[in-house]
This record gives structure tokens, C-alpha cells and sequence, in this order.
């Protein structure tokens, strides 16, 4: 619930900073980035699955090459009451993974040849659980309209930068004016940008804690998701810097605290932190039975 109220929030900035934008840019200009703006990203949210398959070179698998797999997914599917998604398979030797579609019943989970050599099956289930998750908590959607409401702020604040640079001023307007536009088309962009990766790392830690408890196993999903960052570090990926925002952890690690402000994923040691606070005694005593599914009677799943 937390997470979720965080997010409306966030969208709720991007909403007044839109309108912000309206108070500063003429009519006529904001309606023609609007309308692109709009366009580019109905465009994104309807072939966005596809766009983001062929960028990573992602083959559907057929069931018959890893019928445990497929399995994998369809419990988990099942356990949150979604139609099984797709299943694709990346030429990738990093580990890592990542879900599309723009609801359930066009989602698709991708994992790359990496990660189902480094992780063990129960592993593996965490992570597919937090993929299910995100496709469940309909992520893809949010971030869409979080694109959305971003661009449009982002062109528009490049509009009055432009109008600023080439005189814009009219009657009645001093000095000030045009520098506090240029200071609007500088600060406005950055402060959308900002707001959009909150709303993506709000989504993350949503979708931890949802996928844990579809998998009714925390600990899986917090051991892959070490592993996972231990092997960004060493092993290149192969993913288009375009679709990084998807995977379950960044294919490119590294930077400091500047970048991470930047980063489309919360810190993994935060994430784990709450993954293992989720964890109840009940858990400990029946762990090894996992495979039997009396993990979820103790979510009461």
C-alpha cells in the first residue's frame, strides 16, 4: 500500500509539473507537443512488447526445450490468477530478466541464457515470480503513462528554452521573464526525469514483495537478486541501453551516489533488506518443502 500511495503521488507531481508547463508555455505550443508527445507514446505502449523482443534479440521458447520452465511459469501465473505469459529466451550470457506486455493477457517473460545457468531452480522462481508481478501489477501501463506526462514536460520545457534563446519576450514581459523560462526549460526536464525513475523504483519494490509472496519464498528472490548483481559487475551484457529500465536488476552496475539518483532500480542491498523482512518464522521451519507448495498456505495463498 505504501509503495502504491507513493506512486500516485509521483504521477501526481508529474501532473502538476504538466501544468506548470501550461503556465509558462503559449497554448498553441503546448498543444503541438502535447499531440507528439501523446503520439510517441500511444505508439510506444501498444508495440512495445515487440520493440523491446527484437532490441534484445528474444526468441519465444518452445515448451518442448524446457517443459520445467514453462511449468515454472504457469504455477506461478495460476497462483496469481493471470493467463500464463509468454515465455522468450535471450542470447545473453549476463543473468538477468525482464517482463512485457501492457497487460495480462499479452505478457511475456523473457530470461536470458545467463541467468538460468547461474541460479538454481528455486532461485529462478523467485525471480520469475517477481517478473509475474510486475505483468499482475499491470507496471507496464504506469510507466507508459509515466513516459507520457515526462516527455511532454521535457519538450514542452525545451519549447520555452527555444522561445527564451530567440527573443521570445512580448510587450510586458521584462528581462526576467525570459531568464526565468530558460531557468524552467533546464530544471523542468530534470525534475520530470527524477520523478519517472521514483515512480520505476517504487514499481520495483512493489513487485519484490508482490513476487515473494506469489512464490511464498523471499528468500529465493533475495539470494537471485545477489547473485544477479555480483555477475552485472563481471559479466557485459548485451541489452540495448533502451530497455535496461525492464530487467529485474541494471545490466550496466556500477557508479556512485550521484548516478544512482539516476537509476532505474533501487539498490539491491535495500531491496534484499526488505525481501528478508518479509521472511516469518514459519519459513524456516518449512523451507526444504517448498517444491510442495506449503510455503503458500503460510501467505494463505
Amino acid at each position: 500500500m505504501k509503495n502504491q500511495l507513493k506512486t500516485v503521488l509521483l504521477l501526481g507531481a508529474l501532473s502538476v509539473g504538466l501544468i506548470a508547463l501550461g503556465g509558462v508555455l503559449a497554448p498553441s505550443y503546448l498543444f503541438l507537443f502535447v499531440v507528439l508527445a501523446l503520439a510517441m507514446n500511444l505508439g510506444a505502449y501498444f508495440f512495445s512488447d515487440r520493440i523491446v523482443l527484437r532490441l534484445s534479440r528474444a526468441r519465444e521458447l518452445p515448451r518442448e526445450e524446457a517443459p520445467w520452465l514453462h511449468a515454472m511459469v504457469e504455477e506461478l501465473a495460476a497462483r496469481a490468477e493471470i493467463p500464463k505469459p509468454r515465455v522468450f529466451s535471450i542470447p545473453d550470457d549476463q543473468p538477468n530478466a525482464f517482463a512485457t506486455g501492457r497487460d495480462p493477457s499479452r505478457g511475456v517473460v523473457a530470461v536470458t541464457e545467463g541467468i538460468v545457468r547461474l541460479l538454481d531452480r528455486r532461485e529462478l522462481r523467485g525471480v520469475i515470480a517477481h517478473e509475474i508481478a510486475h505483468i499482475k501489477n499491470r507496471d507496464i501501463l504506469l510507466s507508459t503513462i509515466a513516459a507520457a506526462l515526462a516527455s511532454i514536460i521535457t519538450y514542452g520545457a525545451h519549447a520555452v528554452g527555444l522561445s527564451g534563446l530567440l527573443g521570445g519576450n512580448r510587450e510586458g514581459e521584462g528581462e526576467g521573464s525570459g531568464f526565468s523560462g530558460l531557468l524552467f526549460a533546464l530544471l523542468a526536464p530534470l525534475g520530470a526525469t527524477l520523478v519517472q525513475l521514483g515512480i520505476s523504483r517504487s514499481r520495483e519494490f512493489l513487485a519484490d514483495e508482490t513476487g515473494a509472496k506469489l512464490a511464498a519464498d523471499p528468500e529465493a528472490l533475495a539470494s537471485a537478486l545477489l547473485k544477479l548483481e555480483a555477475a552485472a559487475h563481471v559479466v557485459p551484457s548485451e541489452a540495448a541501453p533502451a530497455t535496461a529500465s525492464l530487467y529485474i536488476v541494471s545490466p550496466f552496475a556500477g557508479g556512485g551516489t550521484i548516478l544512482r539518483w539516476f537509476s532505474t532500480h533501487p539498490p539491491v542491498e535495500a531491496r534484499v533488506a526488505r525481501l528478508r523482512r518479509l521472511i516469518s518464522p514459519r519459513y524456516f521451519d518449512q523451507r526444504p518443502s517448498w517444491r510442495r507448495g506449503t510455503l503458500a498456505q503460510g501467505w494463505g495463498l
